[in-house]
């Protein structure tokens, strides 16, 4: 029989959740400290098999172990104590919702009798997150009783599947417990380890996960709809971080192939780091449709979209402008067209939709030629821009992701954090076979929580670098007391370029003041000093040569930042005159 702690009402309803979640899966849960969360936090911590972490900021824990959660796909598990402590929960939880990853959040809280009363640490849980989890429950205050533990036994086991199906996101669990808080026995309580029944948890299945059916990705073969007799037609493929990348690139590829149209490859979209699979592949889109006569030329008719938007906010107005019949492949259950153009949603996997799809057209050969033909161009001037030998401050600061996707160790994992950093991978990442594995929070697109996301996904992984900007990294600073409790490696490579670089391609950018002050908002930090405070690595890159160098192979233990100095005003200017 599994381990249950039979000190006082508390210890064993808080060690029946722990077992029922490991049953069912649970692998990492991450605990914030507290008084109101003593029973949980002692029982998971106790259990052998669940890796438990202990993190001081609640916002830098939630995005942790969105991380964790986002790389290994499967559920991860974020605690905490009531009052204002689920509060920093919330844009972690936005997140998750947005970007579709499974987070079970464990909120404990005063008992009945104690809220609306001014007892202290206590504020109304009930539904903190709004709209955004895919379930809410408050489970029942803890008793001794046979019924009672069954009860919370299978609300587990539905807050569990919540978190995965029909979609993954998040499930919200509120958890009242009255004292004692702490395991203390109490007589009562001892006396049910000689009744409890044996086989409490035999019958569940482990890894219940993999059991969860399909959603709607196996309905019934797509009525026909026939494609535009011209044959001109594009694949985009926009943000995905695919539980079997290879397998996800081949399909992409497969269908590519079978339709002879032209795959536009999102910077987020492991395809750029498979391009041998495609032939296909269209990496500098963003720069074509700048090009008035080109971008005409390009216009498709149909455009089969796997997946959400792409970055290119470019790419964006130029399908609202064109106005193409869009068809959108992807097993959710959101509207994923912000254009609000001809688009049907085909709910079911690449693979099914691939195997479903309605008669082919022949393939229009010149339209197709004509889009390889400007990528072999585009991406031929773009390379020899980007190859100049001029120091960092000299040069655009996009180079250092074009440096990036050609220097790092193969299958490295990769996160973005957003702004400016996301639309240099967008821009300037190269095609090719490295098998890297991008990630980014394009959920809600924010900067909070991006060194703790990055050291979720690194964490008992493969040595990781984030690229990020000053201001992101500066937002999320008390993510570096993680490090204690982390496994394995992340290298940070830091644009310096002392402030929000992306407000400087908005038309804002014009009027200032205001704009240095407010919208910039430099910082001024010394970034060594920084790192020296968190011991954390720290180094100035002072050329290019030098960050290649520092890239592979990378460190395996701790946390190292690679400073890059660069100036905003400079790379603002750049990239218009490319």
């Amino acid at each position: 029989m599994a381990s249950i702690d039979f000190s006082n009402t508390n210890t064993i309803w808080a060690s029946i959740l722990a077992e029922t979640l490991y049953c069912l899966g649970l692998e990492t849960a991450i605990l914030c400290p507290g008084s109101r969360s003593a029973p949980l936090t002692v029982a998971i911590a106790r259990h052998s098999s669940i890796e438990a972490i202990p993190i001081l900021d609640e916002r830098s824990a939630a995005f942790f172990a969105l991380g964790v959660a986002r790389c290994t796909g499967k559920a991860t598990a974020v605690v905490c104590t009531s009052g204002t402590a689920g509060a920093n929960f919330y844009s972690a939880v936005i997140e998750a919702r947005e970007s579709r990853v499974p987070l079970l959040v464990l909120t404990s809280d005063r008992p009945p009798e104690l809220r609306e009363c001014n007892a202290g640490q206590t504020i109304d849980q009930q539904k903190l997150f709004g709209g955004f989890p895919n379930w809410y429950s408050e489970l029942a205050v803890p008793g001794l009783d046979l019924t009672l533990w069954q009860y919370l036994r299978q609300t587990l086991i539905q807050a569990w599947e919540r978190t995965l199906y029909p979609v993954p996101g998040v499930v919200h669990l509120n958890l009242p417990f009255r004292d004692p808080l702490a395991p203390v026995v109490r007589a009562d309580a001892a006396a049910w380890s000689e009744k409890f029944p044996q086989d409490f948890f035999d019958w569940i299945p482990r890894n219940v996960s993999q059991n969860i059916g399909q959603h709607l990705a196996t309905s019934d073969r797509p009525a026909p709809i026939p494609y535009p007799p011209s044959g001109r037609t594009i694949l985009v493929a926009g943000v995905a971080q695919p539980a079997d990348p290879p397998a996800y690139c081949e399909a992409i590829a497969q269908l590519s192939t079978a339709l002879q149209i032209p795959v536009l490859a999102e910077g987020l979209s492991p395809l750029r780091n498979y391009a041998d699979l495609n032939p296909y592949l269209i990496s500098t889109y963003d720069w074509m449709v700048r090009e008035p006569e080109l971008a005409q030329k390009l216009a498709p008719e149909l455009v089969i979209r796997v997946g959400e938007m792409p970055t290119s906010k470019t790419l964006r107005q130029w399908l609202e402008q064109v106005q193409p019949l869009q068809w959108v492949v992807d097993e959710g259950d959101r509207n994923l067209d912000p254009l609000h153009g001809k688009t049907i949603h085909w709910r079911r996997s690449l693979q099914s939709f691939a195997a479903n799809l309605p008669a082919q057209p022949a393939a229009n050969k010149d339209y197709l030629k004509a889009w390889c033909e400007a990528e072999t161009q585009m991406r031929r001037s773009l390379d020899h821009s980007l190859s100049q030998a001029e120091p960092p401050a000299e040069k655009h600061e996009g180079k250092a992701a074009w440096l990036l996707s050609q220097h790092l160790p193969p299958g490295t994992p990769f996160i973005v954090a957003n702004s400016t950093a996301v639309r240099h991978v967008e821009w300037f990442w190269k095609p090719g076979n490295r098998a890297i594995r991008p990630f980014c929070n394009r959920g809600a697109n924010g900067i909070d929580g991006t060194l703790s996301t990055a050291l979720g996904v690194a964490h008992r992984q493969q040595s990781s670098v984030l690229l990020t900007g000053d201001l992101a990294l500066l937002h999320d600073t008390n993510g570096f007391l993680i490090r204690n409790y982390f496994v394995g490696h992340l290298t940070i490579v830091l644009i310096n370029n002392k402030g929000g670089g992306i407000f400087e391609h908005l038309p804002i950018a014009q009027f200032n003041p205001p704009f240095e002050e407010f919208f910039a908002t430099p910082q001024h930090i010394d970034f060594a000093l920084l790192c020296q405070t968190y011991n954390a690595k720290h180094e100035l890159i002072q050329s290019w040569d030098q960050l290649v160098q520092r890239l592979n192979p990378l460190p395996t233990a701790g946390i190292r930042v690679l400073e890059i100095k660069c100036d905003r005003q400079f790379s603002a200017q750049w990239r218009p005159n490319l």
